[in-house]
């Protein structure tokens, strides 16, 4: 590794840092490159600042173009986040499929909110048709077990 790439790996840590001490300015000025370079780690970040107007305008165009390239690239977070995005209908309209779709891939990487947020679905019947035996079965997946 040479002195430039460390400086880039300097420049994405201290870019995921700012973000996690909610210093969102810090954060855009670090990530934006990262993230259109195709840095699925800054480009979920970027998501979440867009989508919440966090260290900049909101922008849900942007929001949403970030967390699918995050979660296409198989960062467990961002198809989570994907997954709420089309659940909720906020920043893409609202399919419970495609919600359905992206909560199973974070499931898949061990995601226990992802489990749960299908366990819910279920038992809510919210995206997909209720389904209390699916429902528990995903609640147990996720570790619980008195559902």
């Amino acid at each position: 590794m040479n002195q430039q790439d460390d400086g880039l790996d300097m420049d994405l840590s201290s870019g995921i840092a700012a973000f996690e001490s909610k210093s969102f300015t810090t954060a855009t000025r670090f990530l934006a490159p990262f993230a259109e370079q195709g840095n699925p780690e800054a480009q979920y970040r970027m998501a979440i600042m867009a989508q919440n107007g966090l260290g900049m305008v909101e922008n849900q165009l942007l929001a949403f173009k970030y967390m699918k390239a995050a979660a296409e690239a198989g960062l467990g977070l961002a198809q989570h986040g994907l997954g709420f995005m089309y659940l909720q209908g906020e920043c893409v309209e609202h399919n419970g499929a495609k919600a359905l779709e992206w909560f199973g891939r974070a499931a898949e990487q061990g995601l226990q909110g992802a489990m749960t947020t299908i366990g819910m679905m279920y038992r809510e019947g919210n995206g997909v048709e209720r389904d209390q035996a699916k429902a528990k079965e995903w609640f147990r997946k996720a570790g619980f077990d008195d559902f």
